[in-house]
C-alpha cells in the first residue's frame, strides 16, 4: 500500500514561493526549503523534483495568481485610459510600498537573476511580458477606438514601453529608497497617453 503524502502540496509550493521570491534562487539552499516548508528533502524531490523544478512551479504559480487580477483591470467595459492609468499607479505604489518594496517582483527578480543562463526561467520570464504587454496592447487600441487616446499614437509601441516602465519601477522600488523616483517615473510616463 502507498504511503499518503503528510503535507499539503499547494501550501508547501507557496510557503516555497515566497522562500525564493523573498531570498532568491541562488540563496535559497535545499536546507532552506526543508526548514521553511517543514517537508523532508525526500518528499519535496518526489512532489516537485529538484532544487529548479520546485523554483519554476512556484514562478509558474506566482504568475496564475497574478496574471487574472491584470486582466480583470485591463479588460473591464467602459474607457480603457483610466484602467491603463490604474495599473501603472498600481505598480509605481506596490513598488514603494514597505514590505513590498523589498521583495520586488518574483517575475522581474527572476529576469534579473536566472534569464541571462536559464533558459527554462527565460521563457516563462518572456511569457510572462508578452502577456502583460498584449493585455496592455488590447486596453491602448480599445482607448484608441474609443477617442481616449489619439489617432496617431502606436498603441503597440505604447504598451511595450510601459512594459518596460512597470519593470524598471520594480527594479528601482526594490533597490531605492526615494518613492519619489519611482512615482515621478510612472507619472511622467503616463503623460504620453495624452
Amino acid at each position: 500500500m502507498a504511503r499518503t503524502k503528510e503535507f499539503d502540496p499547494d501550501a508547501a509550493l507557496q510557503s516555497a514561493l515566497e522562500l525564493f521570491w523573498r531570498r532568491g534562487y541562488e540563496a535559497t539552499s535545499m536546507t532552506d526549503l526543508v526548514e521553511h516548508l517543514g517537508v523532508g528533502r525526500a518528499s519535496i524531490y518526489a512532489t516537485f523534483g529538484n532544487k529548479h523544478e520546485l523554483y519554476l512551479k512556484a514562478l509558474d504559480r506566482y504568475q496564475q495568481a497574478r496574471n487574472p487580477r491584470l486582466l480583470r483591470e485591463l479588460s473591464q467595459p467602459g474607457p480603457a485610459l483610466p484602467a491603463v492609468r490604474a495599473v501603472i499607479r498600481r505598480f509605481a505604489t506596490e513598488a514603494t510600498t514597505e514590505g513590498r518594496r523589498l521583495s520586488g517582483c518574483f517575475v522581474t527578480n527572476t529576469a534579473a537573476e536566472l534569464a541571462p543562463h536559464d533558459t527554462a526561467a527565460a521563457r516563462r520570464v518572456e511569457h510572462n511580458w508578452d502577456h502583460l504587454e498584449t493585455l496592455l496592447h488590447s486596453a491602448l487600441v480599445r482607448a484608441q477606438a474609443q477617442g481616449e487616446l489619439p489617432a496617431d499614437r502606436n498603441p503597440l509601441t505604447l504598451a511595450r514601453m510601459l512594459l518596460v516602465l512597470m519593470q524598471g519601477l520594480r527594479v528601482v522600488g526594490k533597490a531605492s529608497a526615494d518613492p519619489a523616483r519611482v512615482q515621478d517615473a510612472a507619472e511622467q510616463a503616463l503623460t504620453l497617453l495624452d
